[in-house]
């Protein structure tokens, strides 16, 4: 874990599409940002992430790794196969990636780690409203849902600690195991 990352950032807890994956979404994102006009700016494919809990500020050391790590799931797969702009902002809507059936396992093993967050004393961050999604920009107008001609799918195998203050800042890993 990263010390020097400054604790007045926000963290949270996220899983990360695997290098090739994160560049074909980028490449994916790029032609719906020309197909529906957006002029927001796309998320770089290194911060493309699927968020699980937001920590807010807290403190390095009472980050939940215990939490995290007592969550016992072997790597499973998600899948991805629409896109959508959720409500968001005045003027900052956000363009994501969103899914069904193919985010099963993302959601129990949510389920999971809040029960376990909840059990450290963090419940206020366990809250039970999910809806896993990529957000790939953000833009002054919003799309209805639409379908994608092939689904965006990796496999999930760590989950991270992210401080995201100027940039993001992997702070902690934690390998999934069944």
């Amino acid at each position: 874990m990263d010390r020097t990352a400054s604790v007045d950032g926000r963290l949270f807890l996220a899983a990360l599409p695997d290098a090739v994956t994160a560049s074909r979404i980028f490449k994916l994102a790029s032609a719906l940002k020309r197909a529906h006009g957006f002029s927001g700016r796309l998320i770089a494919p290194e911060r493309l992430h699927v968020s699980l809990f937001f920590l807010g500020r807290l403190d390095l050391e009472r980050a939940p790794r215990r939490a995290v790590g007592d969550v016992r799931m072997p790597p499973f797969e998600v899948s991805f196969d629409r896109t959508a702009s959720f409500c968001g902002r005045p003027g900052s809507h956000p363009f994501v990636l969103i899914g069904g059936g193919g985010l099963g396992q993302l959601k129990s093993f949510r389920q999971g780690l809040a029960a376990e967050l909840a059990r450290e004393g963090m419940r206020r961050l366990a809250r039970p409203s999910f809806e896993p999604h990529v957000t790939l920009l953000y833009d002054a107008h919003g799309v209805d849902e639409y379908p994608l001609g092939e689904p965006v799918s990796w496999t999930i195998n760590e989950i991270v600690l992210i401080g995201s203050k100027s940039g993001h800042a992997h702070l902690a890993k934690w390998r999934l195991r069944g």
